[in-house]
């Protein structure tokens, strides 16, 4: 792919060679089917088009200086779609179909895997949509999966730099309990409005409080949220968040560093003693925190023009285990052969 400029790409879509594509049809799922074409054929009485029977995931392979493709995490985001069937009672994909599924697409692609210099990588979208027709509100007899890749640069363009936050009360990303928890797109529709706003005001993100009472943390729009103080790294626990595999991996990489974790209830106060602040998510990795301002109270927290220390750790050793830099003594990367 010698006409892309690897280092400038963006987080958008851009096209490649093939897609995969599974159907669930007569109470069972079908084989792999590859495709060139980036249309869907859906029945305007699909369930994904009219109740939001929908549900993605994200993850990223990545291209080492040995020039082996790595996979991150793949298992965990086959076991998060599973998550998100239950919550909205679409049909599970088996764990062995997903793998299958992404490991050829990134296969079919791999021309479009970035180089391991490039600090760009292959992002890949697998997604599941109820296609049969229903008119009244009930599950899909018939679904659709799909995946199809990409390759990104950094999801906010300012990349490992930090960037600044806004608290907007009046708008929530999802009910108490709601679908907060599940990875699907009414959620991203519902943060769309703040979102804009909040983009038009130059800042990266809406910091959302919690949707009960906005007395606690609950999560950034596109990311999970993280505060570093006295040696410990602080993530909120809520039934309203998505659960980052992002996260869950800074976690333990925060442990293996030495650092206390808590994963617990984030009062709003707290903000005010943290040491550094960052989201973090599978396309943005880690963006750090700069300044989070409450619009409503007029109050601003600060943070560092410069990404903070153990951000800057966690950040580099969770990118050298994702290119093959280091030692993946976890066991989460998956070589594509």
């Amino acid at each position: 792919m010698e006409n892309l400029d690897w280092k400038n790409l963006g987080f958008g879509y851009r096209k490649t060679d093939y897609n995969v594509r599974c159907y669930f049809r007569d109470g069972k799922w079908g084989e792999l089917e590859v495709s060139s074409s980036e249309q869907i054929n859906i029945h305007m009485g699909a369930t994904a088009l009219h109740y939001g029977q929908e549900a993605f995931e994200g993850l990223k392979a990545f291209k080492g200086k040995d020039n082996k493709i790595r996979i991150f995490r793949m298992a965990d985001n086959a076991a998060r779609l599973q998550f998100s069937c239950d919550g909205i009672m679409m049909e599970k994909l088996p764990a062995e179909l997903f793998m299958k599924a992404v490991k050829l697409a990134v296969k079919l692609n791999e021309r479009f895997v970035p180089p391991h210099d490039s600090g760009a990588s292959l992002y890949i979208r697998p997604m599941l949509i109820g296609t049969g027709a229903e008119i009244g509100v009930k599950p899909a007899s018939e679904y659709l999966f799909m995946v199809f890749v990409m390759p990104v640069g950094p999801y906010f363009p300012e990349g490992f730099k930090p960037t600044d936050l806004i608290i907007l009360r009046q708008y929530d990303r999802a009910a108490p309990q709601g679908t907060g928890k599940y990875k699907v797109g009414g959620n991203y529709a519902a943060s769309m409005v703040a979102g804009v706003k909040a983009k038009k005001g130059g800042y990266s993100a809406v910091l959302y409080l919690d949707s009960r009472e906005k007395k606690y943390i609950d999560e950034c729009g596109p990311a999970n949220f993280f505060g570093i103080k006295n040696n410990t790294y602080v993530t909120p626990e809520s039934e309203s968040i998505l659960q980052s595999i992002t996260n869950k991996s800074l976690m333990t990489l925060a442990s293996d560093m030495g650092l206390k974790v808590e994963k617990r209830k984030v009062p709003y106060e707290e903000l005010a003693s943290f040491e550094e602040v960052g989201a973090c998510g599978t396309a943005a990795v880690i963006s750090p925190v700069k300044r989070i301002f409450d619009a409503d109270e007029n109050r601003e927290f600060m943070y560092g023009t410069e990404p903070g220390v153990w951000t800057t750790k966690l950040y580099n050793k969770l990118r050298a285990i994702q290119y093959g830099d280091e030692p993946d003594i976890h066991g989460w990367v998956t070589i594509v052969d």
